[in-house]
């Protein structure tokens, strides 16, 4: 986000809506700014200096009002309140004059603290590949910085994770511990100790993306701005020579055409709108383009990733004409393949949808019966969603009830339980009028 779109953004928000909005989505800068001038070692730290700075901003601007550039204002407080730290760490192992003469020359004027805003951004991409260091386990990688960099709730991550909140904090604990143990340097490693961590970077934008596509809790289902993160450090990834592989290409197009589709994804009243119910000219062509572009060049080699096989089954989508139109063949195949080098429940379940767009709702329901692990699924409102949509489509009116009833129970986006109270209405009348 720009320095003018936030301020346009305070003169929307109250204070505490205004704290809350960028600790949401600029926390990562902040913690990259913080964590450059801590050390990684310092990570606890950085993530309480950050939580102070928001807490004093929050007072301040309740009393005072919301300064003229938040987004400075708030990073020289952190700054500072990083320096204090960091000064009386050394104070207290040892008494360097030399040390705190240096920090205290280092206080921000203002017109630092408007550079620091704009150099801290590129931080989180170089924070990104710190949390994605070969000793940490790949998926403790994401979390880790999912968590410091994206500023995601415990619940949110759960949530990508199809894990429980209690085994994502085990899990940071053990990560935190394992960096302090390792003493990870902050720089960015070099040569050949970059490229085995792009994987994890990678992984890191595509779940940034898909919370920003479908967030899992709070009023709004689709969160543009944490999409337009993803792709600006994915654009910048792709610049860098470790980036510009075939898979951060394909990384880059799915997110693309994926959000080409944003314009037609609600209806005026904010109710969800299904896939074959949207107006396919209101997509963004340019955006299509664009991704179909990166799509051409993630061809390069023989490598074929995950994101490859999920840009190509968007690409589907995005080059049909209408809905009726659709590919599904390919992208069965897609999913099969998809299926085969990275399995997992969720994938699973889209392939159920594509079975039953080829070969009716009887044989999707037959592939979720066979899913493995799908009881991994049963807290998942989209699980029950999709059941009760092809029981709806065999006019299994009871069934469907009974599938909408338990999705609306677990879904949190409000979108999504709007679409939900409908389907389940139209399904009780059905049962109603066949009892």
């Amino acid at each position: 986000m720009t320095v003018n779109e936030l301020q346009d953004k305070s003169n929307d928000l109250q204070p505490s809506g205004l704290v809350e909005h960028f600790f949401r989505h600029e926390t990562g800068r902040l913690h990259g700014a913080l964590v450059r001038l801590l050390g990684v070692h310092n990570l606890a730290l950085a993530e309480d200096v950050a939580q102070e700075a928001m807490l004093r901003a929050l007072r301040v601007w309740s009393m005072g009002g919301v300064p003229a550039n938040p987004s400075a204002w708030i990073t020289q407080v952190a700054m500072n309140l990083g320096r204090d730290a960091l000064r009386h760490q050394r104070m207290s192992t040892a008494k360097e004059p030399a040390i705190i003469t240096h920090l205290d020359q280092m206080r921000a004027t203002p017109a630092v603290a408007w550079e620091a805003a704009h150099e801290i951004r590129d931080d989180a991409l170089r924070l990104m590949f710190v949390c994605c260091h070969p000793s940490i386990a790949p998926d403790a990688q994401a979390i880790l910085a999912l968590k410091i960099l994206c500023g995601f709730s415990t619940g949110e991550i759960a949530q990508a994770f199809l894990s429980s909140e209690a085994a994502i904090e085990k899990q940071i604990t053990r990560t935190k511990q394992k960096i302090q143990e390792t003493e990870i340097g902050f720089e960015i490693p070099e040569n050949e100790d970059l490229a085995p961590r792009l994987d994890g970077v990678l992984a890191t934008l595509y779940l940034l993306f898909n919370e920003g596509y479908k967030a899992s809790s709070g009023d709004r289902l689709l969160k543009e701005e944490l999409c337009q993160e993803a792709i600006r450090l994915a654009s910048l990834l792709i610049n860098h020579s470790v980036g510009r592989t075939p898979r951060s290409h394909a990384l880059l197009a799915l997110m693309l055409m994926t959000s080409a589709r944003f314009p037609s994804r609600l209806d005026k009243q904010g109710e969800l709108i299904r896939l074959h119910d949207q107006d396919r000219s209101k997509w963004d062509h340019a955006l299509i383009e664009r991704g179909l572009n990166h799509l051409v060049e993630a061809a390069e080699g023989s490598q074929l990733s995950e994101y490859h096989l999920q840009a190509g089954i968007a690409a589907c989508h995005c080059v049909a004409p209408d809905y009726r139109s659709t590919d599904w063949g390919r992208i069965l195949r897609h999913y099969d393949e998809l299926n085969r080098i990275k399995p997992s429940p969720i994938v699973a379940l889209n392939r159920a949808v594509a079975v039953a767009n080829i070969h009716g709702p009887q044989a999707g329901l037959d592939a979720i019966a066979e899913i493995p692990q799908r009881d991994r699924l049963e807290s998942r409102h989209l699980f029950h969603a999709v059941v009760g949509e092809l029981h709806w489509r065999l006019k299994n009116d009871r069934a469907a009830a009974e599938s909408f009833r338990r999705a609306l129970e677990l879904a949190q986006v409000g979108p999504e339980q709007m679409h939900l109270m409908h389907m389940l209405e139209r399904s009780t009348e059905g049962a109603r009028v066949l009892g």
